[in-house]
């Protein structure tokens, strides 16, 4: 390789570094989607759960790198609840839920709930309101969705297991953290140029 070449190909690998540098520094951005409701919870008398679905349809293509939970409900106890957040695709982890048979008791509300991979605390180890951040029910996490796309329907399924108790869903937002497009593009356009200008070795047949 010639020196020309060779000063091209050090450029390209100098761009790849810096866009594969970049995201580790904090190159990313965050995507709010959701917000009001005021959906009730379905609490009909009879045998069985049911079932109540509040959707957020996010209308953008982007790889999920980070996703965190923001709920508040309105419920005259909270132990009746179970919680499941499900994906586009189908996939769907359980946000909270209890054992009545270890867990029971009558406490209202989540006030500003945050569930966060990455909280201190896990939700079995606070009590209502749960205003805060904490980490889904183990064995849970929304590092399930880590790398997929974002787009289409993300619903937040809430079963009332037991009757009497009444509520209702005021809030449900998703905040997503994702590659800042210019760093992907950076990292991208290095690789590609590296590609372009790799030393070639030069085979002389006889």
């Amino acid at each position: 390789m010639d020196a020309r070449n060779a000063k091209k190909w050090l450029v390209a690998v100098g761009i790849t570094a810096l866009g594969f540098c970049a995201r580790p520094l904090g190159a990313t951005e965050v995507r709010t989607y959701g917000g009001r409701f005021d959906l009730p919870i379905i609490d009909l008398p009879g045998p069985g759960s049911q079932m109540t679905e509040a959707v957020i349809e996010v209308p953008d293509h982007f790889p999920i790198h980070d996703l965190d939970v923001r709920i508040n409900i309105t419920h005259t106890n909270v132990f009746d609840l179970q919680l499941l957040l499900q994906n586009p695709l189908g996939s769907r982890i359980c946000l909270n839920m209890y054992d009545f048979k270890d867990e029971f008791g009558i406490y209202p509300n989540y006030t500003n709930t945050i569930f966060d991979d990455e909280a201190l605390f896990s939700i079995e180890d606070a009590e209502p309101p749960f205003t805060g951040r904490f980490r889904p029910r183990q064995p849970y996490e929304l590092a399930l969705f880590d790398g997929r796309d974002a787009y289409g329907p993300w619903s937040l399924q809430i079963y009332d297991m037991y009757d009497w108790d009444t509520g209702t869903l005021d809030s449900f937002e998703l905040t997503f953290t994702t590659p800042e497009p210019a760093s992907a593009l950076i990292f991208a356009l290095g690789a590609a140029l590296i590609t372009i200008f790799r030393p070639r070795r030069i085979i002389n047949t006889p």
